[in-house]
């Protein structure tokens, strides 16, 4: 069964206004165990199906997106982003916050969104790629876009492996070497996205 959004997963104006604030507390508290800071500027959020719902919902919002075809665009957009099981995907901000930082940072990232592995118990590694969709209006060849789509393609070894210890984020892009253990919670919210 595919975990992808349909139009019946959004909930209309009006009848979100009426969840928005539980939902809302219900999803910051998955992002909290999805979400890593590697280094000093950059996060990177596991995305699965509740933070792309979020996603959709606050943008149908705030942009007041009332038609199906105007909230279908949103699914097609954005459905990419969430995990079949044997795969990861995630949002990876570059947080910068003033125009000497994305001059300095920027120009110096470019590639960034191919540098990231995860190490699992076993000692192999998976590494990611930028989600397709999204790869051309991010990469250029002189600065980097201040947020990236990543996906990690599992082999039934890997997601084995995944499930039986700890998992470390590695950056080893040679302007910004980071290496992260993930917290056992993220962890489980990870075997969880894996598995079928």
């Amino acid at each position: 069964m595919s975990r992808k959004l349909t139009l019946d997963d959004i909930a209309d104006l009006r009848a979100y206004e009426r969840e928005r604030d539980a939902f809302r507390a219900k999803v910051i508290e998955v992002k909290r165990r999805r979400r890593i800071a590697v280094g000093t500027i950059l996060t990177m959020v596991f995305e699965n199906r509740e933070t792309i719902r979020l996603q959709i919902q606050e943008m149908a919002r705030v942009e007041r997106i009332l038609s199906d075809d105007g909230i279908q665009t949103e699914l097609d957009i954005y459905n990419a982003l969430i995990p079949e099981p044997g795969h990861l995907c995630a949002t990876l901000f570059i947080e910068l916050t003033s125009d000497d930082q994305m001059r300095e940072w920027l120009p110096r990232l470019v590639g960034i969104e191919r540098s990231f592995s995860l190490v699992l118990a076993d000692g192999s590694s998976v590494r990611c790629r930028p989600e397709e969709q999204h790869e051309g209006q991010l990469t250029r060849d002189d600065v980097t876009a201040a947020v990236h789509y990543l996906t990690w393609d599992f082999t039934p070894e890997q997601v084995a492996a995944a499930a039986s210890g700890p998992i470390t984020l590695v950056c080893d892009h040679p302007a910004y070497l980071e290496e992260v253990a993930l917290a056992n919670e993220t962890v489980r919210e990870l075997v969880g996205d894996l598995a079928a």
